[in-house]
């Protein structure tokens, strides 16, 4: 017990130096009123820094604990008044399904004919969304796993960036009121009865989404136990803010210390194809995001946050921080990572079978 409590003391100890840099780079974001300051503060701070040499140590288990309590935020977004809204949104599901069937088939297609790689390393590489369970199924082929985690991670950190510009394309999204939160809020907590719920849905939602094998199973266990909660009116509590803002740094910092140790001459070609990849990626979001506001009516911003590529924590955060219909995203998000890790193999098997020249 003492030998458990003195690791984990030691762990988060190590881990100060990156919360730290990452803390300070949200609140230099924050001061200078940028849009979704804790997440890009914090990720472009340690992204920086990581490919200046530093060695920043990955906050893994800090990130865990995040997800539930990013699913717990997530589930507080379902509403006893929108359960009319699920039905309508399953056109919306079917434009996201074709989008991402668009992503996958021009991410092989790059993959093998622009980027050179064989067809796993295409394959898994070009998955959108779902990098944890997709890197660890990659792993057990003969896939470049160097290509394929570059990969995911340069796609997260581009799409992150572009949002605020993106959104602010689109229009209709204030992204400076949503970033400004006064000092009564920030010191707001839930009442004890509706803290001691949100924690029970956090700790039973981990084992649901075992239990249910989810993708993502410490996101997604907890946003359908606390959905369950709020849309049957049993509660109706939020996370205070600087849960929140602390959720949105450990998730920046653990996107940016990705690119620790990355030897940039060695690996500039995937790098390269990366970022380009990423960029078609987010235009053929875009343009799916538009013919769903047409078909759909629905919000371009909170389709485009839906069709995105993953990641889905971090997508979904981003709703809930600049409230962007998060239930909406996150329904999308869950939806596209199941079916991707059933058809996976399947897909793998099709896309083998076709000709190489």
């Amino acid at each position: 017990m003492i030998g458990s409590i003195t690791t984990y003391l030691l762990a988060t100890g190590r881990l100060l130096p990156t919360l730290s840099i990452g803390g300070l780079g949200g609140a230099l974001a924050y001061w200078l009123h940028l849009p979704l300051p804790w997440l890009l503060g914090a990720l472009i701070a340690t992204t920086v820094c990581s490919l200046a040499g530093a060695q920043l140590r990955s906050p893994g288990g800090s990130r865990k604990a995040v997800l539930v309590v990013i699913g717990v935020m997530l589930g507080s977004a379902f509403t006893p008044d929108m359960s009319g809204d699920i039905a309508r949104w399953s056109a919306s599901f079917a434009i996201m399904l074709a989008a991402t069937a668009s992503m996958m088939a021009f991410s092989v297609w790059f993959g093998r004919r622009v980027a050179g790689y064989s067809m796993e390393t295409a394959m898994y590489a070009g998955v959108p969304g779902g990098v944890s369970a997709i890197t660890l199924m990659a792993a057990e082929t003969q896939a470049d796993l160097r290509a394929v985690g570059v990969t995911h991670a340069v796609r997260i950190l581009v799409l992150l960036v572009a949002i605020p510009p993106v959104l602010n394309l689109i229009g209709h999204v204030d992204l400076q009121s949503n970033s400004s939160v006064d000092l009564s809020q920030w010191r707001s907590i839930p009442a004890l009865d509706d803290a001691v719920l949100l924690t029970v849905a956090g700790m039973l939602g981990m084992w649901l989404g075992r239990w249910l094998h989810l993708p993502n199973p410490l996101l997604f266990g907890p946003v359908i136990l606390s959905g369950a909660l709020h849309m049957t009116g049993i509660t109706d509590a939020a996370m205070p803010p600087l849960i929140v803002a602390l959720a949105q740094i450990i998730i920046g910092v653990s996107v940016g210390t990705r690119f620790g140790g990355v030897p940039l001459l060695t690996i500039g070609h995937n790098l390269l194809m990366a970022v380009l990849q990423a960029l078609a990626l987010l235009v053929i979001a875009l343009a799916a995001a538009w013919v769903g506001h047409l078909l759909t009516g629905y919000f371009q911003a909170a389709a485009l946050l839906a069709y995105m590529p993953g990641g889905a924590p971090e997508l979904s955060l981003i709703a809930l921080s600049l409230n962007i219909d998060p239930a909406f995203v996150t329904s999308h998000h869950l939806l596209r990572l199941i079916l991707l890790v059933l058809l996976l193999p399947v897909l793998l098997n099709l896309f083998r079978r076709l000709p190489s020249s």
